[in-house]
């Protein structure tokens, strides 16, 4: 059953028909269009819940209820949206990887908890979004470049890394595309969530550091974070 409720949308109210915690139908308001950033936000929940073929003017418009001659308000057309959506991939994804892999560290070990950071905070690394670009670059070959792309230049910013801390460039290479393919595989078998508990994650991630980086992360470096990473109220390892 749906229910009546009243959110604030670029600062003013709007009432909407939740049927799911998903669905969030924005009822038409005289005049407005709804802003990019709504269409793109519902073309993102589209995406990552059903696939790029979900990803069609008329279904968001319906999803958001709002006219297909709203969408053309802020879109040149579909394609403009799809690129917006390849635009929030690169930024977020590429983007803030590329970033960890340069901030300050004192050891590879803790350079590596810098990285593990990003599979842990959504908002540092959309893992769903990365499954759901994924699929769309298998589908698409028009994609395909693009993907191949941003899988290079991450490996070479973990290489990069690797060798900053003074590895030779054949072991940073390889260890690289060790610690990188072992993530987009995890990301690719867990699609929404992962399937272990936090607890048992933090445990083996020392383990995976040392076979990384064949060094052994210390207790102060581990600590601090496992200190940005708490388990919550009632849960244990």
């Amino acid at each position: 059953m749906s229910t009546l409720v009243s959110i604030l949308i670029a600062g003013r109210p709007v009432l909407c028909y939740r049927k799911h915690m998903s669905d969030l139908l924005i009822e038409k308001t005289s005049g407005w269009r709804g802003t990019r950033e709504i269409w793109i936000e519902a073309a993102y929940q589209a995406l990552i819940e059903h696939g790029i073929d979900a990803v069609k003017v008329m279904p968001l418009a319906d999803r958001l209820g709002l006219s297909r001659t709203s969408f053309y308000g802020h879109f040149s057309d579909r394609n403009d949206l799809l690129d917006a959506l390849i635009t929030q991939w690169q930024t977020k994804n590429t983007g803030n990887l590329i970033k960890r892999t340069e901030d300050y560290a004192e050891t590879i070990t803790e350079a590596i908890l810098n990285l593990f950071d990003l599979w842990l905070l959504p908002e540092l690394f959309d893992s769903r979004l990365e499954f759901a670009m994924r699929n769309w670059a298998h589908a698409d070959p028009d994609l395909t470049p693009m993907l191949e792309e941003a899988d290079r230049v991450r490996i070479e910013a973990f290489t990069a890394m690797f060798e900053r801390f003074g590895y030779e460039h054949a072991s940073a290479d390889v260890r690289a595309n060790t610690m990188y393919l072992t993530q987009i595989g995890y990301i690719s078998i867990v699609k929404d969530r992962p399937s272990e508990p936090l607890g048992p994650r933090l445990q083996r991630m020392p383990h995976y550091i040392e076979i990384f980086t064949g060094k052994t992360v210390s207790d102060a470096e581990f600590a601090r974070f496992r200190a940005r990473h708490p388990l919550g109220p009632g849960k244990t390892e």
